[in-house]
């Protein structure tokens, strides 16, 4: 384990971009573990623009993150429904959706459920 490290999501060791130009997800290696940086355009929406790559009918990841500007709005598949914004730590089991609400990006820190999140289908 290093002593002491400084890296930068826009030097990212992995970009997966978002179907339709919906953003994009950034990954870092760390030893402890990969954390992404989400960047939500708006009009994204999990149901439309990730689902395709996953191949689920809600997203399966859990997610424990900090927004960092914008606001996303997440579903679960039972009902249960936040809205979060700049500030807010958020986290989410598997089965929801979410959605960019109003004009401005969504940018989501998440260090535990980006590992495979829009991960292109292999093969």
């Amino acid at each position: 384990m290093a002593d002491l490290v400084c890296r930068n999501f826009d030097a990212a060791d992995e970009t997966r971009p978002f179907l339709a130009g919906m953003g994009r997800l950034d990954l870092l290696e760390t030893d402890g573990g990969q954390v992404g940086r989400a960047v939500f355009e708006p009009g994204w929406k999990w149901s439309e623009h990730i689902k395709p790559l996953a191949g689920t009918e809600s997203c399966e990841s859990a997610h424990t993150g900090y927004v960092v500007s914008g606001r996303i709005r997440i579903v679960m598949d039972g009902g249960d429904a936040v809205e979060a914004g700049p500030g807010d730590f958020i986290q989410a089991a598997p089965g929801h959706d979410a959605w960019v609400l109003g004009d401005e990006p969504c940018v989501v820190l998440d260090w535990t459920g980006y590992g495979d999140y829009a991960r292109p289908p292999s093969g």
